[in-house]
């Protein structure tokens, strides 16, 4: 169907990798941002680069929030374009601009005043706490840009215009490297800021995309098209509507996220070279999470499409054609990490002992990389049913698991961090067995939004 007269879409591989790609390329970008700013930061000194690891995953957490709201946003998006209701998509949109911004005082202000009292209990190095705490208090502020700027992702993926995504994250990729090499290292008449550069680098960063997007939303005549702007009256039936889908995907990331912050602080027991490993780990998951998780986007968007055409028979094996590509792709990319570690380990500027203290980490991340592969489809397929408080249900079992895990291993038998990293083993599979038996079961068949 031509998307210039019908939002609905069809359940081909061109349509899966029509869908897909931008996504990918833009959740690429912001990935490069992160390994840019770390390799920058590697060059500064390590310290700088462990501490990343803690305030990088402290800071996911909110990002995380805001992108639980727009998987929210884009199901119930996806739904309507599904039903060829386009008059209904700008109300949703506007709606969600007034929760992303009250999620984002709520974060500013846990930050600046809860924040720094408890990362000072649960971090050992006193110093290493003055300076995450310092960071945090800057970098929080660029929340309120994030949200509006990933909110375009709810409405460009749900409404099957994914290639405009590109757009904004070019943009935002060029403004943070500029920045962060200036504001980092005092480059170009700028002063040199260290570790703190880099968090007023990426405010700038995340501002630019959020503008250079809306300019684009606005050329294009989709700002037109969907009355984006035109319905900012309260409207109490849409944001319960959002909130009852949006919360309980926002809980599940948040947890998932929390976890992972705990998993990062008992890494900094372990000393400051196991947590500048791990900060590498989270980059090279990041950049190649980002191809799994615009297949897994996209799952969620099509089916939720899909279901909204009442072709529930066509979910199935859509499922399994996204999952064929995603783990296709993890497969060759992760092959070739383990083929040359050593190559991409050496560019965050760190000795030869290092890099074969985290080669072992590298060999148990690519194995997890190849579990979320297809473990995500399969989860973001749930989040397409509108089915959200089953998602969080599913988190809430896993992160139990997990957390006793990584308590486990990493505290109590203080084993090295290459076991404490299985967790995430454990981690995909027990979210794939889960959201598996969900789908299995066509429970959702019967759930409307």
């Amino acid at each position: 169907m031509s998307t210039t007269t019908s939002l609905q879409v069809e359940t081909s591989y061109r349509q899966i990798i029509k869908l897909a790609l931008p996504i990918s390329l833009a959740m690429l970008i912001p990935q490069f941002n992160f390994i840019t700013t770390n390799i920058f930061l590697g060059h500064y000194n390590q310290q700088s680069l462990a501490i990343a690891g803690i305030t990088g995953v402290y800071y996911l957490i909110f990002a995380m929030i805001g992108f639980g709201l727009n998987n929210g946003l884009q199901a119930l998006i996806s739904r309507r374009a599904g039903e060829n209701r386009p008059e209904e998509i700008g109300k949703i949109f506007s709606q969600g601009v007034y929760i992303a911004m009250a999620i984002a005082v709520i974060g500013i202000t846990v930050t600046w005043l809860v924040a720094p009292a408890i990362l000072k209990q649960v971090i050992h190095d006193p110093d290493t706490a003055k300076k995450a705490i310092r960071f945090l208090n800057i970098r929080i502020c660029g929340l309120p840009f994030l949200y509006v700027y990933q909110m375009r992702n709810a409405l460009l993926v749900g409404t099957n215009q994914s290639q405009y995504l590109v757009i904004g994250t070019l943009a935002e990729a060029i403004a943070n490297i500029l920045f962060d090499y200036s504001l980092i290292f005092g480059h170009f008449g700028f002063p040199e800021k260290g570790f703190n550069g880099a968090a007023i680098a990426s405010i700038i960063a995340e501002f630019t995309g959020m503008f250079v997007i809306f300019l684009v939303i606005w050329q294009k005549g989709i700002s037109k098209r969907f009355s984006l702007f035109s319905h900012f009256d309260w409207n109490t039936p849409i944001i319960k509507q959002i909130l009852s889908i949006s919360l309980p995907l926002i809980f599940q990331l948040a947890v998932s996220l929390i976890s992972w912050e705990f998993f990062y602080i008992l890494i900094e027991h372990h000393g400051q070279e196991a947590l500048a490993i791990s900060n590498i780990m989270r980059n090279i998951f990041g950049l190649i999470g980002c191809f799994i998780w615009a297949f897994a986007a996209t799952g969620a968007a099509m089916v939720s499409n899909v279901i909204g055409q009442g072709k529930h028979e066509n979910v199935y094996p859509l499922i399994l054609k996204i999952i064929s590509i995603s783990t296709g792709v993890s497969f060759v990319i992760c092959i070739l990490i383990n083929l040359f570690p050593r190559i991409l380990l050496s560019v965050f500027g760190q000795n030869e002992t290092f890099i074969q203290h985290a080669i072992p980490v590298v060999r148990v991340l690519t194995f997890a990389i190849l579990l979320m592969s297809f473990s995500s489809i399969w989860l973001n397929s749930v989040t397409g049913t509108g089915n959200s408080r089953i998602t969080l249900l599913i988190e809430i079992i896993t992160i139990i698991l997990y957390c006793i895990y990584v308590y486990v291993v990493l505290e109590k038998l203080f084993l090295p961090i290459a076991y404490g990293w299985m967790s995430e083993w454990l981690y995909w599979i027990s979210l794939f067995i889960f959201s598996w038996l969900y789908m299995r079961s066509g429970r959702w068949k019967a759930k409307v939004i």
